[in-house]
């Protein structure tokens, strides 16, 4: 079979292309900001406050390192997810949660004295905003702390869980 030879240097350019993007972009997740996240990363238990078990959360690098994908299960039947990456020319860590009961969650923040620090806000049915801000804490025990607040109705931060991740 002849093929015209503009269409084989045409191919074989983007083959080399591809190849020299994917390079480039398995390499451009090696920074130390890239890195601040990595605690998080493991098989857990996830207890709340009074040490039971809350859920699992699976914490896995993907893409090269480049996203840390999180999947969470209750025995209760709620679920979730979220994709979590340092965006590098805004310079802010960024996560979107997805879930079972329906909500997106888009936060962004950065590591903050040693802990992991993200912000956003959802609308509820009723048009009222809500603050959220979760904060994980890595411990010397290998364990790490998540502490999510959101704003009451008087603008005020509450505790909506605090729990501790335990390595399984």
């Amino acid at each position: 079979m002849n093929f015209p030879t503009t269409g084989v240097a045409a191919i074989a350019a983007a083959v080399i292309a591809s190849t020299a993007l994917a390079q480039g972009a398995a390499s451009s997740c090696n920074s130390a900001k890239h890195r601040e996240f990595d605690f998080w990363i493991g098989e857990w238990g996830v207890h709340g406050p009074k040490g039971k078990l809350a859920g699992t959360n699976s914490i896995k690098a993907e893409f090269g390192g480049c996203v840390l994908h999180e999947r969470y299960d209750t025995a209760r039947g709620y679920s979730g997810e979220s994709l979590n990456i340092y965006d590098a020319p805004r310079g802010v860590w960024h996560q979107t949660w997805v879930d079972s009961s329906g909500l997106l969650l888009l936060l962004e923040g950065g590591l903050r004295e040693g802990s992991m620090v993200l912000e956003g806000q959802t609308v509820g049915p009723d048009g009222r905003t809500t603050r959220h801000r979760i904060t994980w804490t890595p411990n010397p025990d290998g364990s790490v702390r998540q502490l999510w607040e959101s704003t009451d109705e008087k603008g005020g931060w509450a505790v909506a869980f605090d729990g501790r991740y335990t390595r399984r």
